[in-house]
């Protein structure tokens, strides 16, 4: 092998290095294409029970579904399992489920429950049937608009003493009364950059706390879960550009704020 193939293999072998480099650099820096969850909701369903004179009430609870826009059925991330009722009175609640879902309204949840229910009563266990209408699952009727980044918290309040009903034949049976109570407790701010392409990250800063994200493909931008207040927020893109800073952007609860579009 003479000189110059010596020379022409080495500046190969760098460009190769070099490609590779680049290639890398792109995977780090390019924003993920994957679909944008700035159209989502976020909801947290928790369950908490009334005091009944029992020694326990055993729910043996399997899924929450929640009904949305059109019909659509979304079965959230549910913690399942057997709950003592009477582990969740004067305050005290429990997580069900959690997950996101596309904003809009929402109609109903379904409570899914297994088989395994009962009641212990003077230290007794009874098992406690269910009616033939309980079998698809209890539906609890919601009918409200849940906004895009925003987190929204439902809580079932299980009235234990209404839900068991004594038969004739000495048997219990299952006949869930339970309220909803729902309430919005975060919201977000949104907006987006111009021109669109630009990466760039997004903070919001309220005292010593501070929440970032980044820019989409669109320019777009979210920052989800912030707590009621004024916040500062800084849009800092890829030098050479500057960053923006815009102050006082007011969050309220239950609320996406939208602050526009950042020109750099």
């Amino acid at each position: 092998m003479n000189l110059i193939q010596i020379k022409n293999r080495k500046t190969a072998l760098v460009q190769k290095v070099i490609y590779a480099v680049l290639f890398s650099m792109l995977v780090i820096f390019t924003p993920s294409c994957k679909k944008d969850t700035a159209d989502k909701s976020h909801l947290s369903v928790r369950m908490t029970d009334a005091p009944a004179s029992y020694n326990a009430v055993l729910i043996d609870i399997q899924g929450v579904e929640v009904t949305g826009n059109g019909g659509t059925t979304v079965l959230l991330n549910t913690n399942a399992g057997i709950y003592n009722l009477l582990d969740f009175t004067n305050g005290m609640d429990t997580l069900l489920a959690t997950g996101d879902l596309d904003a809009g309204s929402v109609s109903q949840i379904r409570l899914i429950l297994g088989a395994n229910n009962s009641v212990v009563i003077n230290n007794v266990s009874y098992p406690l049937s269910t009616p033939s209408a309980l079998q698809s699952g209890l539906k609890l009727q919601v009918h409200q608009t849940f906004e895009a980044g925003v987190s929204y918290s439902i809580l079932l309040d299980f009235d234990a003493t209404q839900s068991i009903v004594t038969k004739g034949n000495g048997e219990y049976q299952l006949k869930p009364v339970i309220r909803t109570i729902d309430a919005a407790f975060t919201g977000s701010i949104r907006g987006s950059i111009t021109p669109v392409g630009t990466f760039a990250v997004v903070t919001a800063t309220s005292g010593t706390i501070s929440y970032s994200t980044v820019t989409n493909p669109f320019g777009q931008f979210l920052i989800a879960g912030l707590a009621a207040g004024t916040y500062n927020i800084t849009v800092t893109p890829i030098l050479p550009l500057l960053p923006v800073i815009i102050t006082g952007a007011t969050v309220t609860t239950g609320v996406s704020t939208n602050i526009g579009i950042i020109t750099f």
